[in-house]
């Protein structure tokens, strides 16, 4: 048998290697965004590791916590948030960003060549040797960049600090009106309702007189309709709205009908009674029960 030392660097990389190449391929194939940032998530994953098993535990840890941690769980964050189902723009909005986009691209694919040509072909000190000079990989990483690229991460430093600002400026709108205080928002409804007869409350809220409290589905009214303004009009955009449920109206409306024969047997006037739309035979049969159980306990 033939002896091999067993080297735990080649082996991490040759493991994480392939993982990442499939998570890039993930990334950049993959139809919806989400899945996108879960590839990248998993590939800032396994770049840490390979940091790890090259010593590096100063790059180990700010991949993981301030990317992969920080970063990449604000990129998902956001897009919970601002919603994924909707449809990308592909209309440029800025002449020639594509050219520029590809020149970039280019150019960055040239810059990593080089880099990995003269890691390959030029001399090399060693990573353990640069970490033994300098006392350790924090202090080698430290010396780097408040010594030699002092500047440089400055520059970029105030770079971030710049963009972060500007994008607070960007999202902050002048109001154009004074800001409506409690008092004159009660005083303005009163008035609406006075002359076009406008709810003086809120909205109702969803999942009111419904089966479901979920967001999606609407509020309904004492005669079993959707009230209107009780479901987002975001949701109602996407199709997620839950409009026209008969196993949601049949309890409103199945009250409704004995409140209105019990009201006309009270005083011999006809009362108009709701349509009670096609529901199960066990939905039925509950709500009948229902009824006789509060009429027994009337009685």
């Amino acid at each position: 048998m033939i002896g091999m030392a067993v080297n735990l660097t080649a082996v991490t990389f040759w493991i994480c290697a392939p993982i990442m190449v499939v998570l890039g391929f993930g990334m950049v194939l993959a139809r919806k965004v989400v899945h996108s940032a879960l590839c990248l998530a998993g590939l800032m994953v396994a770049l840490g590791v390979l940091y790890a098993s090259l010593n590096a535990p100063f790059l180990f840890v700010a991949q993981l916590i301030v990317y992969t941690g920080s970063v990449m769980m604000l990129f998902l964050f956001t897009m919970m948030l601002i919603g994924v189902d909707t449809a990308d723009e592909l209309k440029e909005t800025i002449k020639g960003q594509r050219a520029a986009a590809i020149v970039v691209v280019v150019a960055l694919a040239g810059l990593l060549g080089f880099t990995v040509l003269h890691g390959i072909v030029g001399p090399s000190a060693g990573l353990a040797g640069v970490n033994n000079a300098a006392g350790g990989n924090a202090q080698a990483v430290a010396q780097l960049i408040f010594g030699r690229y002092a500047v440089a991460f400055e520059a970029a430093s105030a770079l971030v600090i710049t963009a972060a600002l500007a994008a607070m400026v960007l999202s902050h709108a002048e109001r154009l009106t004074p800001k409506e205080r409690q008092r004159e928002r009660a005083e303005r409804r009163v008035r609406q309702f006075a002359s076009d007869a406008l709810p003086v409350a809120p909205n109702p809220a969803p999942g009111v007189y419904a089966r479901h409290n979920a967001a999606t589905y609407p509020a309904l009214l004492p005669d079993g309709t959707a009230a209107p303004g009780s479901v987002a009009p975001a949701l109602e955009a996407r199709g997620q709205a839950v409009v026209a449920e008969p196993a949601l109206k049949l309890p409103a409306q199945s009250l409704h009908n004995r409140l209105a024969a019990q009201a006309a047997e009270l005083d011999g006037r006809p009362r108009l009674m709701a349509d009670l739309p096609d529901a199960a035979p066990a939905l039925t049969a509950k709500t009948d029960a229902s009824a006789e159980a509060d009429q027994e306990v009337e009685k």
